[in-house]
């Protein structure tokens, strides 16, 4: 797929359509970036990668918060990413405290003489009683909750996981605490789909709900930048250095 650029948009509500309390109780402007005094003519942009391959990603089985490592196609797409990266300078590195995001991280801290801090508000979403399934595992298994699921229903939880709404608050909660960390500096962060997934929406506008009609490729590199006027997207899914190494998979 050939990177994008893509428009700008607005860190608040997930559609124009809505109101910041639309999403079912959610105070979406609560959630939001706001502009902050001393830095409104700052940008801070914000390189945020997709974790390698895993094998798991490969049997296309749901991850979410279980701790599967890299597998060695994930191992060279990491390396691959990392000298893309090089071509940019970041002041801090930050990853999901899963395996998988940090393995991937540390490629890039280790070419640039940084350290890898890890969040857990990177994460990726919980998914409950589908973590472990496949797809066709989950919809066999349990027919109603992988409907809700299909639906994106932004309020199912998968019993023990994390709603949509539950999930996009804590995505959000963790990159204004990193915006207001690192006020116009360049970040590097290595998270999960789920975690761009809600990233990609706010920016572009999409409600939660909607069917996901973009790619989010392993070890990509997605870049958003947050100033006064909130969340924007400048390019999405630059993947050429993968262009030797197999990629893909869901979840």
């Amino acid at each position: 797929m050939e990177e994008k650029t893509v428009h700008s948009g607005r860190w608040r509500a997930y559609s124009g359509a809505r109101t910041p309390r639309d999403a079912g109780g959610l105070n979406l402007e609560s959630c939001a970036i706001p502009p902050r005094l001393g830095v409104r003519n700052m940008t801070t942009r914000l390189c945020i990668v997709r974790h390698g391959e895993t094998d798991w990603n490969v049997e296309k089985r749901i991850q979410g918060h279980t701790d599967v490592p890299l597998n060695a196609s994930g191992r060279a797409q990491a390396l691959a990413m990392s000298f893309n990266a090089a071509h940019h300078r970041f002041d801090a590195i930050y990853s999901s405290d899963l395996a998988r995001a940090t393995e991937t991280a540390r490629y890039v801290a280790e070419r640039e003489g940084e350290v890898v801090r890890p969040m857990r508000d990177l994460r990726e979403r919980h998914f409950g009683i589908f973590q472990g399934l496949t797809a066709a595992e989950a919809a066999s298994r349990h027919p109603l909750a992988h409907a809700r699921y299909a639906a994106r229903d932004p309020d199912y939880d998968f019993g023990t996981g994390e709603s949509l709404h539950a999930f996009a608050a804590r995505v959000v909660k963790g990159l204004d605490w990193l915006v207001r960390h690192h006020a116009g500096e360049t970040i590097l962060t290595v998270s999960h789909s789920g975690v761009l997934d809600v990233l990609y929406r706010h920016a572009t506008g999409r409600p939660l709900e909607a069917p996901r009609d973009f790619e989010i490729p392993n070890c990509a590199l997605n870049w958003f930048g947050v100033d006064a006027h909130g969340l924007h997207l400048e390019r999405w899914a630059d993947r050429h250095h993968l262009a030797q190494v197999l990629v893909e998979a869901p979840e």
